[in-house]
């Protein structure tokens, strides 16, 4: 997923693990260099569409104009993670 907006400098990175973690989502997240966030998540279908519309939101101080989201093969990953470079 590639969020849009103000997500950079609100603990949006930091957020979204805890809500993956709340969730039973594995995955992880980064900030990129013209200002977007990128989320990589896997799980159970409805956790991760439960991350995605928390997503559209973001936490409080955030604000989230766009979710742009792809679908690809899962990595089987364990855990989220807040990454700094592609992982």
């Amino acid at each position: 997923m590639l969020v849009t907006g103000r997500v950079q400098g609100v603990a949006f990175r930091w957020a979204t693990r805890a809500r993956a973690a709340e969730l039973g989502v594995a995955g992880w997240v980064r900030n990129l260099d013209d200002g977007r966030v990128e989320v990589l998540a896997e799980g159970e279908e409805a956790a991760v569409e439960a991350l995605v519309r928390w997503l559209a939101e973001g936490p409080p101080a955030a604000r989230v104009l766009g979710c742009d989201v792809s679908s690809r093969a899962p990595e089987g990953r364990a855990g989220f993670e807040i990454v700094r470079s592609a992982p």
